[in-house]
């Protein structure tokens, strides 16, 4: 098995882009994908998931240039989970998603 996710979505927020040593580049979005689906009453149901998505070098580059919040995008990638430990020395687990393709969509 691969550890591999696809995903399309809307850019909830602009992009945050990170400028590292040696030129390097970083790039976090957050993805909305959403869900409708209907109860067994006839009801709909709609639910949104929110998703984060980190880049790196050209895949950043290209969110930098191309991205914008509301912009529909298709992602490719592998998730990923870290740990930090926050200002009350406890410990906090982020799972993200790895961007490394990436396709513009829509308008």
């Amino acid at each position: 098995m691969k550890n591999r996710v696809q995903l399309i979505g809307h850019v909830g927020q602009e992009p945050e882009i990170k400028n590292l040593e040696g030129g390097k580049k970083l790039a976090n979005i957050s993805i909305a994908t959403n869900e409708v689906y209907y109860k067994d009453n006839g009801d709909k149901v709609e639910k949104t998931e929110w998703h984060r998505v980190t880049a790196w070098g050209k895949t950043a580059e290209i969110i930098e240039k191309y991205v914008t919040k509301g912009k529909e995008v298709a992602i490719e990638g592998k998730l990923a989970t870290r740990s930090y430990d926050d200002k009350d020395g406890n410990k906090k687990y982020i799972t993200e998603i790895v961007a490394n393709e990436l396709l513009l969509l829509g308008k």
